[in-house]
């Protein structure tokens, strides 16, 4: 492989450095750039889900569409941000969904409520890639996917038309370059699942609002 944790590191403490200090907590991003690939063809559309070993360095936050007696183990567990009965969701109108899908970044839910969660939350969801997670009403299951969601960006160049291009947060600027370049690596291991090394033209790093910085 050309790319090496070295080379990420090394690129990533630049761009910290290069970044002026800003009174808000800055993210630290991937700008994938690519090569000789027709995005418009489906079968070519990147659509993947990378669980960062060092984590995201800022919340995340999960809902869960439950009927009653799950909500009840989740809410003893504090599993979740937010709890979601059946009851609940068939008094959701659109608007309310919408926020929803605005405020959280994941969802989550058990099979039984599903029909109901495609027929009132589908049309927003859907289109913006945030269809729940199907979990088996078990408790530990829930546990490890949650545990995993905290951690999880999502690569897509699907903004609009197919874009040649993925933006991939690997972090905050709190967190070591050693650290940020451990999720950098995940996220380059994530697209290789998807493309050849070959199809990889570039990559930079960024901060938030700071320049870019080239690692390869």
């Amino acid at each position: 492989m050309r790319f090496s944790k070295e080379m990420f590191e090394k690129a990533i403490a630049e761009a910290i450095q290069k970044a002026k200090k800003r009174n808000f907590l800055e993210s630290v991003d991937l700008t994938i750039n690519f090569r000789n690939i027709d995005f418009k063809k489906p079968e070519n559309r990147i659509e993947v889900e990378v669980v960062l070993p060092k984590g995201r360095g800022k919340p995340v936050k999960i809902a869960a569409i439950v009927d009653k007696v799950l909500a009840e183990e989740l809410k003893k567990e504090g599993l979740v941000d937010k709890i979601i009965t059946k009851d609940e969701l068939q008094n959701l109108d659109k608007k309310a969904v919408k926020k929803l899908a605005k405020e959280f970044d994941f969802f989550v839910a058990e099979p039984a409520v599903m029909p109901l969660v495609g027929k009132i939350m589908g049309p927003v969801l859907g289109p913006r890639k945030k269809m729940p997670k199907v979990l088996p009403p078990n408790i530990r299951a829930w546990k490890a996917t949650i545990e995993n969601l905290r951690k999880t960006v999502v690569l897509t160049n699907k903004k609009g038309k197919p874009l040649p291009t993925v933006h991939a947060p690997i972090g905050v600027v709190t967190m070591s370059p050693e650290d940020l370049a451990e999720n950098a690596m995940a996220v380059i291991r994530g697209i290789l699942g998807k493309v050849n090394e070959q199809n990889i033209r570039s990559i930079y790093v960024k901060t938030t609002m700071g320049p870019a910085v080239r690692v390869v």
